[in-house]
């Protein structure tokens, strides 16, 4: 049952951790309160509370105060996910009875036409869009933290799906920068198969040890169906200019129309 204040107008703000590390999910959080409750929101000083910059443990606590908000972590190409989740996010806050006013979301891409999008399919919703907007509004920081706590927590709690293999869990905080991860990503590449599947392979920081440490395969499969098609068009033009075909067909100028497989 939803809370008294949520009859009220509320503000929501939304954002994502993990569009940047190289390890783990990619997390969209929110938070939402009372509009009254803005400005005391902005006076716990949540803004600029970077999951790089402080520790983690000041970083839970944070989260512990702001926990009584709804807090979901989606997967899927990252701007149709961030557009996608905040849908999501919005459409579960509202199921609860919550009185959206209005809605703050972070993004790194087009502001003004995410702020389009979201505006057309929530009329009576005042959206906001703006890049860094957890350094500019409280309720966006707090969606930051909840965020980063969440998929700080998933990394801590992954099952790794390699079994059998020993692979340590000392990989830091999975962004590439990070010393812990560039170590861990060294430790853990197999020449053949690259990395666990808590990697992302496609990162820009897995390509180049990738490319430099791992064996170089030959799909001969692929070289098969090269050969294929080229026969199969020479084939085709073979047929098509009736070389080599029986004087019974030629004589009567028959040509083939269709090949049936």
């Amino acid at each position: 049952m939803a809370a008294a204040w949520c009859s009220t107008p509320c503000a929501m703000g939304i954002d994502e951790a993990g569009r940047g590390p190289v390890l783990g999910p990619m997390v969209y959080g929110c938070a939402y309160c009372a509009v009254a409750y803005k400005e005391e929101l902005a006076s716990l000083k949540f803004a600029g509370m970077r999951f790089q910059d402080i520790d983690r443990g000041k970083t839970r606590k944070a989260f512990r105060e702001l926990e009584g908000g709804p807090i979901d972590g989606v997967k899927r190409s990252l701007n149709d996910i961030s557009y996608d989740s905040a849908i999501g996010l919005i459409k579960l806050v509202l199921s609860r009875g919550v009185l959206l006013s209005e809605v703050y979301v972070d993004t790194v891409g087009d502001a003004e036409k995410y702020q389009a999008r979201l505006s057309e399919l929530f009329p009576h919703i005042k959206f906001t869009v703006a890049k860094k907007a957890d350094s500019l509004f409280p309720i966006v920081s707090a969606a930051s933290i909840a965020a980063k706590v969440t998929r700080d927590q998933a990394l801590k709690s992954w099952v790794m799906d390699e079994a059998g293999c020993a692979i340590s869990r000392n990989f830091g905080s999975g962004y590439p920068g990070d010393p812990e991860t560039k170590a861990w990503l060294e430790q853990h590449m197999d020449d053949v198969f690259g990395f666990p599947s808590l990697v992302r392979f496609s990162w820009a920081t897995c390509k180049p040890l990738i490319a430099e440490g791992g064996v170089h395969v030959y799909w001969e499969a692929d070289e098969d169906d090269d050969t294929a098609l080229v026969k199969k068009s020479r084939s085709a033009q073979t047929e098509s200019s009736g070389a080599l075909r029986h004087s019974f067909f030629r004589s009567r100028q028959l040509q083939q129309v269709t090949t049936r497989l």
